[in-house]
């Protein structure tokens, strides 16, 4: 088994002030143009992440000119006294949340050659939703002529015994500690502490442990940072050299007690209701009532219907995904969104010609299995914890 499927790399960590420098992952607050208002004016003038990531809120059809702002901005901090590089080296990361548990994480490289977001790949580093094509060329456009890259990539690992990240906390007490600080807007502390020499070897060793278990080979799921990722792939197939090659992201434990996987419901606009739910219904022969039934609520109006239908996809979500896709392309005056919450969808499915589905979440030991058996799962299968959870750019690293 190739010993390399996890690399140190040379860290690029910000001198001074990291609490202006650490900003939240730009696929955030899309829709809160205030949210990043507030960051602009708490960095001020100071060397700051937010300076060479392009927040999606700022996105638009000619991104040209911001572009060739972040790149110069990236080389100024290169070529000036920003930051400290630690060679050859994992970073272990606590990250307590605003709700007070803690998220343990590492991290280092991937070879993008050992990475896919095809659906149905045996790849060892696999997407765990559909990717959608069109939102990978902007991200492409800002990482191909970028001197560094700094990324808010989560994968996961399925390691239920907590065999490799967990020991370290005890292992690396008496280790450097790269940071520690409070993150801007609430969004919890963070401390970061070196890994390298035998501690490095002993991380790789254990991941290796995790892959020869398994038959299928699938050793990290994504579980944020899809498109980013699939964007850094991109730019390597352009333009293939050793540096381009690799990826930096935090790997993370999904039986790590900080994650909790909600369920993302559908709500349907502009539909007859009671014809959607037949039309599912038939799609699937009918109401099913076997113990592998999946179940779902059927809120719209003042009205709820409870339906059983036989499985077609490993998870109720993708069950139903296949027939919605196959319905909207046949209705282009339905519409469709994605929920949070149950009481979002009761709210929302009271207005006319409106329908919400509730289901059955995904639990985190069916994740691996369900990517495994089915590929790429539907769009907005899951959430991982709320917005201020995700990952915050921190860690760099030069091409």
């Amino acid at each position: 088994m190739n010993k390399n499927l996890f690399l140190p790399a040379n860290i690029l960590l910000p001198k001074r002030e990291p609490e202006k420098w650490s900003v939240i992952a730009c696929d955030q607050y899309t829709s809160e143009p205030d949210y990043w208002k507030r960051v602009e004016e708490f960095v001020g003038d100071e060397p700051s992440a937010l300076k060479i990531v392009f927040p999606e809120v700022y996105l638009s059809g000619d991104n040209s000119k911001r572009t060739a702002e972040i790149n110069a901005n990236m080389q100024e901090y290169l070529d000036g006294d920003v930051f400290n590089t630690y060679e050859n080296t994992f970073v272990y990361v606590e990250r307590r949340l605003a709700n007070g548990k803690l998220r343990r994480g590492i991290v280092g490289l991937i070879d993008l050659e050992n990475y896919s977001y095809e659906s149905g790949s045996h790849a060892l580093i696999r997407a765990t939703e559909e990717t959608v094509a069109e939102r990978i060329p902007p991200r492409v456009e800002i990482r191909r002529g970028a001197p560094m890259e700094i990324p808010h990539i989560m994968l996961l690992i399925d390691d239920p015994e907590r065999s490799v990240i967990e020991p370290l906390g005890k292992a690396l007490e008496s280790e450097e500690t790269l940071y520690d600080f409070d993150l801007m807007q609430n969004a919890g502390h963070i401390k970061g502490r070196r890994a390298s020499g035998k501690t490095a070897e002993e991380i790789q060793k254990r991941l290796n442990s995790l892959i020869e278990k398994d038959d299928d080979k699938l050793l990290f799921a994504v579980g944020d940072g899809n498109h980013s990722l699939a964007a850094a792939k991109e730019c390597y197939r352009l333009n293939k050299t050793e540096s381009t090659r690799y990826a930096l992201a935090e790997v993370v434990n999904i039986y790590d007690d900080s994650l909790e996987f909600e369920p993302i419901y559908r709500l349907l606009f502009g539909v007859d209701p009671e014809e959607v739910i037949n039309g599912f219904l038939s799609s699937l022969g009918g109401e099913y009532r076997g113990e592998d039934a999946q179940k779902f609520t059927c809120v719209y109006g003042e009205k709820e219907r409870e339906i059983s239908v036989k499985p077609a996809a490993k998870l109720a979500v993708g069950t139903l995904q296949t027939y919605l896709d196959g319905y909207l392309k046949q209705n282009r005056q339905a519409s469709i969104d994605y929920i949070h919450g149950e009481t979002s969808v009761r709210e929302l499915s009271k207005a006319e010609n409106t329908l919400g589905f509730i289901f059955d979440g995904m639990r985190k030991d069916e994740l691996f299995e369900a990517v495994r058996q089915n590929g790429s799962l539907p769009r907005k299968t899951f959430s991982m914890g709320c917005a201020d959870d995700k990952r915050f750019y921190l860690e760099g690293r030069k091409f």
